[in-house]
């Protein structure tokens, strides 16, 4: 197998560096079936003797006819009891022959329910290893960003403790906390005007507080700015909005605000921050501006990208992020999840619609299950078992798969719930589109609406708003079943620029245009069967989603990991979105459908 460059130079042979790094990720996939096996074997024979692959009768052997014979495909319903073995304090071995050093936690948002996913101490190699390729790739579209730094608002969460012991924690938070961020050499690509201890700082307006000071005043330095989401990037400059007056005055007098608590984020800051009068006016005089737009290059004028996940249901911040931007560049970087880290992007200027993201062959083992979604006619009835699973080189253009992925901590054959598109090649890698998380949905009855169907039903209808200078800030959606028939329950946040009032019709036709663009199940549903009740709309007050947000991270939810969650079921989130709910209307009429499809409503 292609090894990973062992010791790369710091001395600032950064083209160096980026070579050798090319070029193994050359090596890797160009040899992508080659390296696959390889990993599956060592993952395999490291773990031969552990409980898990015994008992499915894997008995020592590490070839790979044997494994996709024997071995099923699982869920994490399915490993809950070894793990939960686990987390209480067994410490044989389960799932892994070396010991769990701790769990990633993921986001958890949509059920209320955290899983938790186990990790050794050696993923934190890896993952820095899919990091240290992001400059190399970078610097062949956008050159020179070693001269800069990047303005980043990176967070952490408090960690829990298993009853075993172990630490339980969202995989950015176990980076950042890791030695190989802490105290990584110096890398262009990690050089960022917030300090180490503005983001390891546990509270969030602090951290928040302190990170947009120092990006604010290292201004001219800042070459690229960006989040995890592009949500937690909006909400930087939404703090920004409000706190502008303080954050300038900070800067005027070189004195650190008082509510900025943390002695070592005020030691971390006060060597940044020097009285600089003249920023302060600058920052004070665009601040203070009656439009915010182009914000970013106005306040960051070297400012080259934004570098922030806009796939899947984040497009939707796509429009407010090109007029804080100015239409930079949107980047999107790579592709990870608590599971594994899986691959990147190698054109990272393209298009938000067009991101697509090469998997890293070294980094586990990857298969991949046929989906048929719900527009594919009668075919979406296929059930698929392990049988019909293919492998990373073998996945065919323009197909959608469900990923399933081994590791080398402990899962095997495991359902990432995550929709991908083959969308093209780099030499014998595949390169994927994300399309959805699989079964955050909606459902009554037989419909079953997924997040991409929802999203686009809903960017439909929210242009229904823009004759009243009002736009949609944030959505979720909720299926009522405390009624019969049940009903879909969108929940609206809404920004207005006038005090012109919206219609009742206004907000019916936005109803009546989500069930038009809604698949034809639904619509049979609705129009035919009668087994779903009329659409709603929920228009809530201004703050909900951030008091949302509140709530998920005062609950475990790490910022960086945070998304509005596209579909609500837990109890508590339902009960505080119905709290400030201001006003509700219902689509007028049932939609169109055609009937002649009976069959698709099959389940």
């Amino acid at each position: 197998m292609p090894e990973a460059p062992s010791a790369l130079s710091d001395d600032g042979s950064f083209d160096e560096n980026n070579k050798k790094l090319l070029q193994f990720f050359e090596n890797i996939t160009t040899n992508a079936d080659e390296v696959q096996k390889k990993v599956l074997n060592e993952i395999l024979s490291r773990n031969a003797g552990v409980e898990y692959l015994q008992r499915h009768g894997l008995n020592g052997k590490t070839d790979y006819e044997t494994f996709k014979k024997i071995m099923p495909v699982v869920t994490y319903e399915d490993l809950k009891p070894d793990i939960d073995r686990i987390a209480d304090g067994d410490r044989s071995s389960i799932l892994c022959s070396q010991p769990i050093s701790e769990f990633l936690t993921s986001s958890g948002t949509s059920g209320g329910e955290r899983k938790l996913m186990p990790t050794v101490e050696e993923e934190l190699g890896r993952r820095s290893l899919l990091y240290s390729l992001l400059m190399p790739v970078m610097d062949q579209f956008v050159p020179d960003l070693h001269k800069g730094k990047g303005m980043y608002f990176l967070f952490i969460k408090s960690e829990a403790k298993t009853p075993g012991g172990l630490l339980a924690r969202p995989v950015l938070t176990s980076y950042y906390k890791s030695s190989y961020f802490k105290k990584r050499p110096y890398d262009p690509y990690t050089n960022y005007t917030s300090p180490n201890e503005t983001i390891l700082c546990l509270d969030s307006y602090q951290s928040m507080y302190s990170q947009i000071l120092c990006g604010l005043c290292q201004n001219t330095q800042v070459l690229r700015v960006g989040a995890v989401f592009a949500s937690g990037f909006i909400r930087a400059i939404r703090f920004l909005e409000k706190h502008w007056p303080i954050l300038c005055n900070d800067i005027k007098t070189g004195s650190l605000n008082p509510q900025i608590t943390d002695p070592e984020v005020r030691e971390a800051v006060l060597k940044i921050l020097k009285p600089n009068p003249k920023l302060a006016e600058f920052i004070a005089t665009e601040c203070s501006k009656e439009s915010w737009k182009g914000i970013i290059p106005r306040l960051w004028p070297n400012t080259k990208y934004v570098d922030v996940i806009v796939t899947g249901t984040m497009s939707q911040y796509i429009p407010t992020l090109n007029y804080y931007g100015n239409d930079l560049p949107l980047v999107c970087t790579m592709y990870a999840s608590s599971e594994c880290y899986f691959g990147i992007n190698l054109n990272p200027l393209c298009k938000p619609s067009e991101v697509a993201y090469t998997l890293i062959p070294t980094m586990g083992y990857f298969e991949f299950l046929p989906v048929a979604r719900e527009d594919e006619g009668p075919e979406k009835g296929n059930t698929y078992d392990k049988s019909d699973l293919v492998d990373l080189v073998d996945v065919e253009l323009g197909h959608e798969y469900e990923l399933v992925v081994t590791t080398y901590a402990g899962l095997y054959r495991y359902r990432v719930g995550d929709i991908l598109k083959v969308a093209g090649f780099k030499n014998k890698a595949p390169q994927f589109h994300f399309v959805c998380r699989k079964n955050v949905a909606l459902s009554i009855d037989s419909d079953k609406t997924d997040e991409v169907e929802l999203h686009e039903a809903v960017v439909k209808a929210s242009i229904h708003l823009l004759p009243f200078e009002a736009s949609l800030t944030e959505y979720t959606s909720f299926a009522d079943t405390s009624a019969i028939p049940g009903h879909y329950v969108l929940y609206w946040e809404i920004n207005k620029s006038s005090e012109t009032i919206i219609p009742t019709t206004v907000f019916q036709d936005c109803c009546l245009t989500i069930e038009e663009s809604l698949n034809s199940v639904y619509r049979q549903c609705r129009v035919s069967d009668k087994s779903i009740g009329p659409l709603e709309i929920k228009v809530v007050e201004n703050g909900t989603f951030d008091k949302l947000m509140d709530y998920a991270i005062s609950n475990g939810a790490s910022i960086n990991q945070y998304k509005a969650p596209r579909c609500v079921k837990y109890a508590p989130i339902i009960e505080l979105l119905n709290s400030r709910v201001i006003a509700n209307y219902f689509s007028p009429k049932c939609p169109n459908w055609v009937p002649g499809h009976k069959q698709w409503c099959s389940t």
